[in-house]
């Protein structure tokens, strides 16, 4: 019985992931995914720290870094600010499916990882930057994690473009926060929503790996110290560091593993 329930489990995630190659089916599933995010931002109230600032990258380049869980509504936030920008994007069929949710929102995707084999993206993503009209968007501890802690991607773009970062955050007063790694938020209609545009980080092209490591963790440090305030604003509860995706969900496993054990009398 149970060799038939796997075989059943293997046969469905093969079908599924035959449709989800299939470039229309995607494009239905980016829509699916936009007009809510649409609907919601337009039922909310908005308030966005050192707006002024935002409107200056209209005219100027940045690397704009979020954490993975705060994804949702910066999409909205980079069309309304008319900022041309790039957006890492995986190559699974759950990164192209949401890299064409983002192009609805006028986002330019670059299909690979900063982090797992991704010399290719970090070409494109330089050559992108040299053009001088464009920024990136890249969230530093995706796609898996640690949660929290800011990788090299983003550094090596701002090292070798001369292009600053400037993280950016939201949070929100109706929300919703999802049992993954990098707790997700998702935010319901008719909420407050406070976005804040950081200052700028710069790193000299000459910059020793030293000197790199100390301002990758005063980034760190930065956003961090900007998501706990943001949502102790709204009452939140503080979002944790260092969970990963596989960690996460070994860690569910064994707490599921533990009540049925519990249920079933096992010690």
């Amino acid at each position: 019985m149970a060799k038939s329930k796997i075989s059943f489990r293997r046969t469905w995630k093969k079908f599924w992931d035959k449709i989800l190659g299939f470039g229309p089916v995607q494009w239905l599933i980016a829509v699916i995914i936009a007009m809510p995010i649409w609907f919601i931002y337009l039922t909310c109230r908005v308030r966005i720290t050192n707006c002024d600032l935002l409107k200056e990258y209209q005219k100027k380049q940045a690397i704009f870094v979020f954490w993975h869980g705060r994804l949702m509504m910066l999409w909205p936030l980079i069309i309304k600010g008319k900022i041309r920008s790039y957006v890492i994007a995986s190559q699974h069929h759950d990164g192209t499916i949401m890299a064409k949710a983002q192009q609805l929102f006028g986002l330019h995707p670059l299909y690979g990882s900063t982090s797992h084999g991704g010399a290719s993206v970090l070409r494109a993503g330089l050559r992108a930057l040299m053009d001088g009209k464009s920024s990136m968007c890249i969230s530093p501890d995706g796609p898996g994690g640690p949660s929290l802690r800011v990788q090299d991607g983003a550094l090596y773009f701002a090292k070798m473009a001369g292009v600053p970062i400037v993280p950016v955050c939201f949070s929100a007063s109706r929300a919703k926060f999802l049992k993954r790694w990098d707790r997700f938020v998702v935010v319901k209609p008719f909420s407050k929503i406070t976005y804040t545009v950081g200052q700028e980080f710069i790193i000299p092209r000459r910059a020793s790996q030293q000197e790199i490591e100390s301002v990758r963790k005063e980034i760190e440090d930065y956003m961090v110290d900007m998501v706990h305030k943001m949502d102790a604003e709204y009452g939140h509860k503080m979002v944790e560091q260092d969970f990963t995706a596989g960690g996460f969900k070994d860690a569910v496993r064994a707490e599921r593993a533990a009540r049925r054990n519990k249920h079933k009398g096992i010690k």
